[in-house]
C-alpha cells in the first residue's frame, strides 16, 4: 500500500474550533490548540502543509497554571536589540496587561519551528473574554 500524500490545499476544508480556556492548565490547553492548528487531529495529516483548522480562545483571563510560585517566578524575556533594551516581564505583569499573549506565546512554543509556524498563528484567535466576533463561522466546541 503506498502513503497518501495530499497535493491539493482548494479542497482542504478549514474547520472552526471554539475552546472555553475558563480554569484550563496552561500547558494542557497550548498543546490541544497546537495540535487543532497543526490539523493532527485529521487522518489525512502531512507535517509539511497547512492542514489544520481556525482556533478561538475564549476567557484567556481565567487560564490557571500550576505550581506554587509559577506567577511570579515565570517570566518572558523581550530584547529590541538596542543596547540595554532587555526586559524580562513576569507571568503575573503579563497576565494584568495582556491576558492574550500568555496562551499565545504558549501556543507558538508548542508549533514547530520552521516556515509554517506564522501560518498556524494566523489562524488563530484569542479573547480575554466569553464574547468573540466568530459566531457567523458556526465554530465547533472542542471539550478538553
Amino acid at each position: 500500500m503506498k502513503t497518501f500524500i495530499p497535493k491539493v490545499l482548494a479542497a482542504l476544508e478549514h474547520k472552526w474550533y471554539l475552546i472555553d480556556a475558563e480554569d484550563q492548565i496552561l500547558g494542557r490547553l497550548a498543546v490541544k490548540v497546537a495540535d487543532l492548528l497543526r490539523g493532527k487531529n485529521l487522518p489525512q495529516f502531512t507535517p509539511h502543509m497547512n492542514m489544520g483548522g481556525y482556533v478561538v480562545v475564549i476567557n484567556a483571563e481565567k487560564i490557571k497554571t500550576t505550581g506554587n510560585n509559577k506567577e511570579i517566578e515565570k517570566t518572558y524575556f523581550r530584547h529590541s536589540g538596542y543596547k540595554g533594551s532587555e526586559e524580562n516581564i513576569t507571568l503575573q505583569t503579563m497576565r494584568a496587561k495582556k491576558p492574550t499573549e500568555v496562551i499565545r506565546l504558549a501556543v507558538r512554543g508548542m508549533l514547530p519551528k520552521n516556515r509554517l509556524r506564522d501560518d498556524f498563528l494566523r489562524n488563530l484567535k484569542i479573547f480575554a473574554g466569553p464574547v468573540h466576533p466568530h459566531t457567523a463561522q458556526q465554530p465547533e466546541q472542542v471539550k478538553l
